[in-house]
Formats: C-alpha cells, structure tokens, sequence
C-alpha cells in the first residue's frame, strides 16, 4: 500500500506515491503558464491546472500498481482560490496574490482597526496579495460569477473537491484569505459581514489531517485508483514541506529551494504582533497540531530560470533534448569564494519584510572580464543575502532557528548548500528525499488514515536526511564583510530603483 501526495504549484503541480518507510515509488510533474490577459492581472487557468492535476495523478498511479494507493493528501500554493459550482464545475480562472486587483478595497477590509487588532485575529497584515480584496473585486466586478459560484476554494481544497471530496479547507490555507480567526480555527464573520461577503460561499474548515471524504467511483475509474481512497485535508505548500523535511517542532527551520526560497521556522506560541508586523511575518497554523510558523521567503529557483533562459537557452534546449541537466553544467562554471558580481534580488515584488513592489533587480561589479558563472554565483548569493538579513531580525520575536533542513528542487546543487552554510554561518542538511513537500502530504494522509499514530511517528518513518553542509570558516568572513555590502545596496539604489520602475510602466 501506498500514500499519495500532491502539490498544486504557482506554475508546476505534481504527485508522488510514498510507501509507509518513505521510498518514492513514483512521481510525475507537469508545467502550466500564467495567464496576464491585461497588464498587472495574473491569473490560473483553473481547467488546464485541473487536467494537469490528473494527469500527474494518473502517471504515479500507473507506476505503483503493486503498491496502490489507500490515500491521499494535498497541499497548495496559498491565497488564490478557484469558483466552482456544487456539481463540481470550474466557472472561472484563479487569480493570483500578485495580481494587482483587488487595492482599493483595502481600506474598507482594515477600516477602524489597528494592525495590531487585525493581527491578533488573523496573524496577518494588511495586503492585496491576500485573498479577501480579490474575492471583493469578484463580487462587485463580477457579479454573474459571484452569484453562480457554489464555493470558492483555495487550491488544496479545490483538487480534494474535484476528487470528490466534500469543500473543505484546512486552518493554514484559510488563513491566507484575510477573514480567518487563527485562535478559534473558524471564518471571522465580524469581517465577513463588514465587506459583505458571504460566509456560505467559503468552505468549511478543519485542522490538517482531518478526513474530509474519498475519491469518487468516477474519479477512481478515470486515474486507475482503487474505489474508496481517503482524502485528507491538506496544508499550505510551506507546511507540507516543512512536515516532509521533519522541521516540525522548535528547532531546524525548513528551507525549500524552489521557484521561492521559503524559510519556515516552527513555534509553539504566537508572538507579540507588533514585533511580528514590524518584519512582516504573518502567523499561520502548522499542519501540526499546536504548532504555528512564518514564512521568510523570496524568488528564488525563479531567477536562476531567468538566467538560464536569459544566457544559455540552446544550451536549456539541447540539454533538455539529450536529457541532460543544463543547470548543473551552468553551476559548475561558478567560480570559489564570495563573487565579484553583487545582485539585488528584486527582480519581482519581494517578500518580508518590506514586500517592495516598485523596484527591480540590479546587478553591481561587472566588467569586461566578468563571465557568466560570476553571475549566476553572485544571483545564488543575493537569494541567500536576502534571507539572511530578514532571519538576523527574528531575534526579537523569540523565534530561534538552529539550522535548516533543505528540500526542493535548490538543494540538489552542492554548491548552493555550500553557500547558504558559509554565508549564513549556520549547517545546512539537505532531506534525502528533496520532494519534501510530496513526503509531508504522505505523512499527512497516513496520519489522518490512522497508518501514523502521530506526525513524530510519521516524520520517523519516512524522512531520511543526506548530507550536512557546515560553514567554512574563512569563507564566512570573506561573506560577512559581503554582506554588509549587500545591506547597504538597496538604500542606496531605493529612490532610482522606483524612479526606473515607474518609468518602464
């Protein structure tokens, strides 16, 4: 027997069926685009996401037929949700946190309440990334919608439903819309009634884990699963892989290494909300229970697609064809020590803690003689510079972080680890299986089927770790002297960063 895990993805979904030791038996991906039908829209064709969702389901299940699957988790990209109808039809397109609908309902949303008040109830700050100013923009721009809409999901809740689940979503992704009340694990509907939305239009919720219904006959006959397979309600992608990388008790953080680098550091208890808004970290549910966390996060595994798209596009091309890994060729053009080439990270909106959105990315220190491998080290440098200033701001708040554990698609390359470790001067264990997110699905479901006692017993049984990666010591003083360096790049360059990005609109 076997547990399936799924991820729904900003641009990517995939699956994996886990045996109860934590061997990957099979796994799937696939690829969608986002669509931009006018300028700062962003959304999710949620019919093409869907059929990708089946497809990577179908493939792992054909590949584990001797160990067929008993059920099932999934997890998801956060705050975006999909329409559908109670027969379970798609009636719209997703759209995404960093589209730009949804502002100018902000000050209704935060009207007679301090951050702190706002806050306390949700473990959120005011922003458009969140869910409810786009479910606003529905319902006034889009009335027709809003009215045929049976329930509007967020991702991990979605696919569940479209499995055959009943629509339920569990505490973390609720909580990414803005009108969840994270203490009593219920909508808040003191906020719902102040924006006029309708309550009944939202699923219900449940903590992570909790069986919310089995894959239909249908469903089961069309992906070749077994009748009767649990769902169990799912997580936050961050969740998921934090789970799948064993960070989840006070102690290691998880770090996955995707599109985003995330950091997830887990707590028992909430922190004070003025020292949590002033670094722009929310508070959302664990999967586990009694366990909270925050995110500390930016692009990632996005820029390295970008410079790979931007400098070595046959070679992408030709490598794909000949079944190569074209980054790891690219990376082994990166040269020793600390790079010459100094890059602001900005190339889209950033995350905590100032989320800047009027910005771009900068590159500092190239000449004549720079070659590409001084860029691309000194783009691998700047994602780890950026979380490092935001983790050295933690300290207050009481969030202690004592290593990482690393997963995700970042962590395969030695040399990026070696980084992260010398330039943060912390160990860095890379996650034997780097689909963790896949893996905490897995122990997701097998907890909430009853194969786990516990999530400690679940993280025992299936997570494994590889190598550790400790900081050099010599070259974490040539990165500390860097990295004041880098502290100081973005003030400098702020005014004519904003000045250049309102021109370029």
């Amino acid at each position: 027997m076997s547990l399936l895990g799924v991820d729904v993805g900003t641009t990517a979904c995939k699956a994996g069926a886990v045996r109860e030791d934590g061997t990957l038996i099979a796994s799937a991906y696939a690829e969608y685009t986002i669509q931009e039908p006018r300028p700062g829209w962003a959304e999710l064709d949620a019919a093409e996401v869907w059929e990708k969702v089946r497809q990577v389901i179908g493939r792992v299940v054909a590949g584990c037929e001797t160990d067929p699957v008993q059920a099932l988790s999934v997890s998801s990209l956060g705050e975006a949700v999909v329409p559908v109808s109670a027969d379970r039809r798609i009636l719209g397109p997703s759209v995404l946190n960093f589209d730009a609908r949804g502002e100018e309902y902000l000050p209704q949303i935060g009207a007679g309440l301090s951050p702190e008040a706002l806050y306390r109830i949700t473990g959120l700050t005011l922003a458009n990334t969140l869910g409810l100013p786009k479910l606003l923009w529905i319902r006034e721009h889009q009335p027709r919608l809003y009215e045929q809409t049976h329930r509007f999901l967020p991702w991990g809740s979605f696919v569940g439903f479209m499995l055959g689940a009943d629509p339920v979503v569990d505490y973390s992704l609720a909580s990414r819309l803005l009108c969840f009340d994270i203490d009593h694990g219920r909508w808040w509907h003191e906020m719902l009634d102040r924006v006029c939305f309708d309550v009944e239009k939202l699923p219900a919720t449940a903590p992570t884990g909790t069986a919310i219904g089995t894959v239909s006959d249908a469903v089961a006959a069309r992906l070749g699963l077994p009748k009767g397979v649990a769902i169990m309600a799912g997580c936050h992608d961050q969740c998921a892989n934090a789970v799948g990388s064993g960070a989840i008790d006070e102690g290691p953080a998880a770090c996955g290494m995707g599109t985003y680098f995330c950091i997830t550091p887990s707590f028992r208890a909430r922190r004070r909300p003025e020292l949590m808004i002033e670094r722009g970290l929310n508070t959302e549910h664990h999967a586990v229970p009694g366990q909270y966390v925050t995110f500390i996060y930016n692009q990632g595994g996005a820029l390295l697609r970008w410079f790979r798209d931007t400098f070595a596009a046959v070679e992408h091309q030709r490598a794909e064809h000949e079944g190569r890994d074209v980054y790891a060729e690219l990376i082994s053009e990166v040269p020793p020590g600390p790079s010459e080439v100094m890059v602001l990270p900005h190339f889209v909106a950033t995350g905590p803690p100032e989320f800047v959105t009027d910005s771009a990315g900068a590159l500092a220190g190239v000449r004549l003689g720079t070659k590409r491998g001084d860029i691309l080290k000194g783009i691998m440098e700047g994602v780890v510079y950026y979380l490092r200033e935001c983790v050295e701001n933690l300290s207050e708040t009481g969030i202690e972080i004592r290593g990482y554990r690393a997963a995700g698609g970042g962590s395969r390359s030695d040399v990026w680890l070696q980084i992260c470790a010398d330039l943060t001067g912390q160990p860095f264990t890379r996650v034997a299986q780097n689909e963790a997110g896949i893996v905490g699905c897995a122990i997701i479901a097998g907890v909430g089927s009853g194969k786990f006692a516990s999530y400690e017993d679940g993280v025992g049984a299936m997570v494994r770790l590889d190598r550790t990666f400790t900081p050099d010591t010599r070259q974490h003083e040539l990165y500390q002297e860097r990295f004041e360096h880098y502290r100081a790049l973005w003030p400098l360059m702020r005014d004519y960063m904003r000045k250049l990005t309102t021109l370029s609109r």
